[in-house]
């Protein structure tokens, strides 16, 4: 026979250990234990006493099987968590683009009625000089309501685009808090697979 190569020798320890907990090596113990009591001739005590040891062995294979199945499920679960908390991610990063289009266009909207009362304001001005004829009053009343209502809709554009802001930055903020948790937990993990492995060297 070749020789076995290095991979070979940790998967099949793999496919008998299970989490890596020592299985194999119970499992072992187990069968040897087996056959000797099968095969020794000692008395019933000695029977009964090594009987009691192997059930003692095969209940701690069975807590680790269980043991390994939770961590499974756990897994699981985390992994479904994890992409409920991505897809929602995703759609209050799409939702955080709209909103930013639809501020950018509140703000090009609001300059517009800026400009627009900057010249109106020239107009009236200009229309001032000239108090004494009645077509010029007349434009000029005309102007005064039309700035009025210009006025009227850059407080409600004012008041909108405060509160786009405020919304924004609510959304940024849970965001930020949301990968702040992702970046929790992972390294969270990462630190219990660490703490985990010299316990299972020393096994």
């Amino acid at each position: 026979m070749g020789a076995v190569t290095d991979d070979e020798v940790i998967r099949k320890r793999l496919l008998i250990d299970g989490d890596g907990a020592g299985d194999d090596r119970k499992i072992n113990v187990l069968l040897k234990s087996f056959t000797k009591w099968c095969t020794s001739p000692g008395t019933p005590e000695e029977a009964f006493t090594q009987y009691q040891r192997m059930l003692g062995i095969l209940a701690q294979c069975d807590f680790s099987m269980g043991k390994t199945l939770m961590v499974y499920d756990m897994n699981l679960r985390e992994m479904e968590n994890y992409e409920k908390i991505y897809t929602n991610i995703e759609q209050n990063i799409t939702s955080a683009h709209e909103k930013i289009a639809e501020c950018k266009k509140e703000i090009q909207r609001a300059k517009r009625i800026r400009k627009n009362r900057q010249e109106y304001d020239a107009l009236a001005k200009v229309i001032q000089q000239h108090p004494d004829r009645h077509e010029t009053l007349k434009q000029l009343e005309a102007l005064d309501k039309e700035l009025q209502q210009l006025s009227h809709i850059k407080e409600n554009v004012d008041a909108k685009l405060e509160l786009r802001k405020k919304q924004f930055h609510v959304l940024l903020s849970t965001i930020q808090e949301l990968q702040q948790t992702l970046d929790n937990d992972e390294k969270s993990d990462n630190d219990d697979n660490i703490q985990e492995s010299p316990a299972e060297n020393c096994e």
